[in-house]
């Protein structure tokens, strides 16, 4: 036997919104859509089951909201026997159980005659959000100030056989995330220097605000630290998609820095004067330089030239040349 369809009013998603209306709802939780769960959260309901879903208070990275709706094979018979509504702007957040709530109805539609049925609500200009033969997406926009909002799915016949009232229904919302990411930037300074001033850039752009974080699109980086009286930085970072990267940066004192190598019973001396090698860095002033090596008789001297922010490595190697002639 056909189901009986009363008279059904569809404007899903058209951009055409009712005046606040009041309703008694059986609430069966609700439902948090954040950064921290990307993935998505579930709740199984009936077929007069609602569901209050919220926004973390966190919403730059959300570009929208997907909403999944999972019917059981068995309700595909009965078409046309349950609808989906969606309300905004509620007037009071309601506790699981039967409540009466008031809000503006944005959206109504029978449950279609599909296993899962998906609707991408946007909630920001620019989203990118296409309707396709297999997602809905509505025509206007439901700030993330309209949130929470309630989903509700309920009987347009009457009569409802008892196989409908033993379903279960399976409603997925997770977020729908912007291609960025961000990174929060902090500074360690040398002891010594503190609080001296410094150019930061990213991917070329100089930021003047160095303490707040960054909004990037997602994938790799490049940061430039230019200062006269710290050294000079250049790294790379990648920036997640709806993550925030917590990046420290030691600046570093910018006296220029000597790495020494040579072998165990080689004599160092820079500028005259004998160098413990096995000592570490050897900090030094900007300028022209002279490093000696001596080993048994032999002795080799070099000149270098130092830049203040650099750091140089002077090795001293011995090497071994086999030449075979007729």
């Amino acid at each position: 036997m056909k189901p009986r369809y009363g008279i059904l009013v569809w404007f899903l998603f058209t951009g055409f919104y009712l005046q606040a209306e009041s309703i008694r709802v059986l609430i069966a939780g609700d439902m948090q859509v954040s950064l921290q769960h990307p993935e998505g959260v579930s709740l199984p309901l009936s077929h007069v089951s609602s569901v209050i879903i919220a926004l973390d208070q966190d919403t730059r990275f959300f570009r929208g909201v997907s909403l999944e709706l999972t019917v059981p094979q068995t309700f595909l018979p009965h078409r046309g026997s349950l609808a989906i509504a969606l309300y905004a702007d509620l007037d009071t957040i309601p506790e699981p159980g039967i409540a009466d709530v008031a809000g503006r109805q944005i959206s109504f539609e029978p449950v279609p005659n599909k296993i899962q049925t998906v609707y991408q609500i946007p909630l920001k200009t620019a989203h990118g959000l296409r309707t396709t033969p297999y997602v809905s997406v509505p025509t206007g926009i439901i700030p993330p100030s309209s949130f929470p909002i309630l989903f509700r799915l309920m009987p347009v016949i009457k009569g409802l056989s008892a196989e409908i009232e033993a379903m279960v229904f399976q409603l997925q919302v997770k977020p729908i995330l912007t291609n960025e990411g961000a990174v929060r930037i902090r500074f360690r300074y040398p002891e010594q220097l503190p609080g001296r001033p410094f150019i930061l850039l990213i991917d070329d752009v100089l930021i003047e605000r160095h303490l707040e974080e960054q909004l990037l699109r997602e994938g790799e980086h490049h940061l430039v630290i230019l200062s006269d009286d710290y050294r000079n930085e250049s790294r790379r970072f990648l920036v997640e998609r709806g993550k925030i990267l917590e990046l420290t940066i030691a600046l570093q004192d910018p006296t220029p820095l000597i790495i020494f190598e040579a072998p165990e019973n080689a004599r160092i001396y820079f500028d005259n004067e004998p160098v413990d090698h096995t000592a570490g860095p050897y900090p030094v002033e900007p300028g022209s330089h002279e490093v000696k090596f001596e080993m048994s008789d032999y002795s080799i001297i070099r000149p270098l030239q130092v830049q203040k922010g650099k750091t140089y490595k002077v090795a001293l190697t011995v090497d071994v040349t086999i030449s075979e002639s007729e």
